[in-house]
């Protein structure tokens, strides 16, 4: 699809690089000369051909005439030399002043594997702060969480995705795939095309839902009861793969004693969902040669996620899905670089390989591949909003340096964290746009976007792709590498931060080799070679792991282990003041903060504004139809927005998407107690006619 592009505009010939939008990332070839064209590469297996709306379109964001290309301080255009200067100069002084955790680092789940790593290393190393988080943990934490305490590994499918389509049933609970990330649906297509039946759990009936043979519509918040329900269904009921689970598993005789209170009848109640509709679900998994049950943010984004996930991995672990091939349970990760950008640093407790930063051996390791020694590594720090909460306060940061996030619109209980943000002595922000974030920035750094930068992603399989520069930046445009050493040659030095991406990919290779993550044997050459490469891949004549747990799991003793829990009512539930459950999502034609979306025409134009669905019967009782302006009212805000009346969403529950400012004025920052994450899937509200 042509895009015109600025007659200045650099160019490069047509490129093999990736989309620069979500966990699929799926395979594209650029031409880039007076106009930007698209075509979907066939090699890569995750889109085989397919693009959505989106990938169509990133050409647009190359031709944006809201590009940033020369720093700002103070809202006024300076030279780079000035802007690094001040930035440094600021660090020096709030750090003298409030110590090495006065400065703080916010990072991205879109940032390339080479950026995240150098971004960990920059903080760890120059800055020698512990402050340091990420807004994937608004993401994938939760399933993260869950699957590092069952298998010993996280890794968001530990399967090829091709495996789906030789399913004969698919369990999705709290993913809607076909707006989200619609090439995915190809896949769970073909497998119904092939006789398979997919079952959907979502208080919606999303556009996933209507493509489903069954579909289990839970009250919000109560997905943690229905999994118990499930699995309750599967022990009582002869479902049990018992020689799986005597043979490969841990932890079952706890988990059969505990399933006893979440009789169907009882989950019937909590849930909504009608007990015949849970024993058929069971049923199609059950009679599966080959099943696959896949969580997505529904069922993670709340105060129990990590709960939530572990109660559908038990199921899946009671029927004998993962570690065989064709069967399995995955987390549908979300962002662009969502699996890698979780593996290799810039989270609060981690060093690269998914090391753990309070590891003595892993602390050894990392230290001697960054030349330093082990005790000038700090420890784990605050959780993504723990730590924007703690901004400008007596004992957090006084400073932020922000790569590839946008707080002011995605984090939860956004008006508070926009006001933390306000309270800082010193923000710093790169990006491509003025996103709402960097508007409220002393300093903005432009920096370059997906089609002008290589480097490597890792995708929702856990196959590192290669992202190829096809494009030149603008003049006055720098890349986040490049920025980084800029400001770490003026606060400690060039030595370890180069700006070439093959280059800190080579030590990143380094830095993982033994963790959970190996990404050693992994070369820009072999991913070309290969189209992907599978981590773990400890040495370049391993080919590398598509099934990691076909032998054995990631344990000490090579068997996965069930996690007992238990059910618990949302951190906030509706009363008589806020009689709504508040459900939140994304839309087809918009990514995470819409950010980049909503300066692309074409999709602005397919979704222009944010809006309110509700139920017809509630829409009777507020006397308002589609269209009239509604306002939503919370214990944190309140938003306005655009009635959207159709018979998709459950009369108690209204939904709103997050592109836009407002949906995360209402949402409740309550986080699990495991995964820090915050529970943006559901609070309380009541709503009523705007004006």
């Amino acid at each position: 699809m042509p895009t015109s592009l600025p007659a200045q505009m650099p160019v490069k010939a047509g490129t093999a690089t990736h989309c620069p939008y979500c966990a699929l990332q799926c395979g594209m070839n650029v031409a880039v000369g007076e106009t930007v064209t698209i075509v979907p590469r066939e090699d890569i297996p995750a889109n085989a051909g397919g693009l959505c709306q989106k990938g169509w379109t990133a050409g647009e964001l190359l031709a944006s005439g809201e590009r940033l290309t020369t720093p700002l301080l103070h809202g006024e255009a300076v030279g780079w030399d000035e802007a690094l200067d001040f930035v440094a100069g600021r660090i020096r002084t709030l750090q003298e002043e409030h110590g090495p955790n006065g400065v703080a680092v916010f990072g991205g789940g879109g940032l390339t594997n080479e950026k995240a790593y150098q971004l960990g290393k920059f903080a760890r190393m120059v800055l020698r702060t512990s402050q340091i988080d990420y807004n994937g943990r608004f993401c994938m934490s939760s399933a993260a969480a869950a699957a590092g305490r069952a298998f010993g590994m996280d890794r968001g499918l530990p399967f090829p995705i091709t495996d789906l389509a030789g399913a004969d049933a698919v369990l999705v609970a709290g993913g809607n795939m076909a707006e989200t990330m619609p090439p995915f649906m190809r896949h769970l297509a073909a497998m119904r095309g092939g006789g398979g039946r997919l079952i959907v759990i979502d208080p919606r009936v999303t556009a996933t839902a209507r493509q489903a043979d069954l579909h289990l519509q839970p009250a919000p918040g109560t997905d943690l009861a229905l999994a118990l329900g499930l699995l309750h269904i599967v022990i009582t009921e002869g479902h049990v793969d018992e020689a799986y689970v005597a043979g490969r598993t841990n932890g079952f005789g706890e988990i059969r004693t505990s399933i006893a209170a979440w009789w169907p009848e009882r989950v019937e109640r909590i849930t909504g969902v009608p007990i015949a509709q849970m024993r058929l679900a069971v049923g199609i998994l059950s009679d599966a040669s080959r099943a696959v049950i896949l969580t997505g943010r529904g069922v993670e984004q709340h105060a129990k996620g990590t709960d939530t996930v572990s109660a559908f991995i038990n199921m899946a672990l009671a029927l004998g899905l993962p570690g065989r091939e064709g069967s399995g349970y995955g987390c549908v990760t979300g962002q662009g670089n969502g699996q890698g950008g979780r593996e290799h640093g810039q989270k609060a407790d981690q060093l690269p390989g998914y090391r753990k930063i309070d590891d003595p051996a892993a602390r050894a390791h990392v230290a001697a591949v960054w030349g330093i020694e082990p005790e000038d590594l700090p420890g784990p720090g605050r959780s993504a909003y723990e730590l924007l909460n703690a901004l400008g306060t007596e004992d957090g940061p006084r400073a932020l340096l922000l790569f590839g996030s946008n707080p002011v619109i995605s984090a939860p209980r956004a008006g508070h964290v926009t006001e933390r943000l306000g309270s800082l002595d010193l923000l710093v922000v790169s990006d491509f746009v003025m996103s709402e974030t960097a508007a409220m920035a002393d300093v903005v750094l432009p920096t370059t976007q997906w089609a002008e930068e290589g480097g490597t992603m890792t995708n929702l399989e856990g196959r590192v792709l290669l992202r190829r520069q096809a494009a030149v930046p603008p003049p006055g445009v720098r890349s986040d590498l490049e920025i980084l050493r800029g400001l770490a040659v003026r606060l400690r030095g060039p030595e370890g931060f180069p700006t070439g991406p093959r280059e800190v990919f080579d030590e990143l290779r380094r830095a993982s080799a033994g963790g959970i993550a190996d990404y050693a044997g992994i070369t820009y050459e072999r991913i070309a070679a290969e189209t992907g490469v599978f981590w773990p891949c400890p040495s370049e004549d391993h080919p590398g792991t598509p099934r990691p747990f076909l032998d054995r799991f990631a344990t000490a003793d090579g068997r996965a282990r069930f996690v007992p829990v238990e059910h618990r009512p949302p951190e906030e539930d509706i009363d008589g003041d806020y009689p709504l459950y508040l459900t939140t999502g994304r839309v087809l034609a918009h990514y995470q903060s819409g950010a980049q979306t909503r300066r692309v025409a074409a999709l602005n134009a397919a979704a222009p504004e944010a809006f309110v669905e509700l139920h017809p019967d509630l829409a009777e009782r507020l006397e308002v139809s589609s269209g009239q302006r509604l306002r939503v009212v919370g214990r944190r805000g309140a938003a306005e927005a655009v009635a959207r009346v159709n018979r998709a969403i459950r009369p108690d529950t209204v939904f709103m998407p997050f592109h836009w400012a407002g949906a995360n004025l209402l949402t409740n920052p309550a986080l699990d107690p495991v995964s820090r994450m915050p529970e943006f899937k559901v609070c309380a509200v009541r709503v009523e006619r705007a004006g």
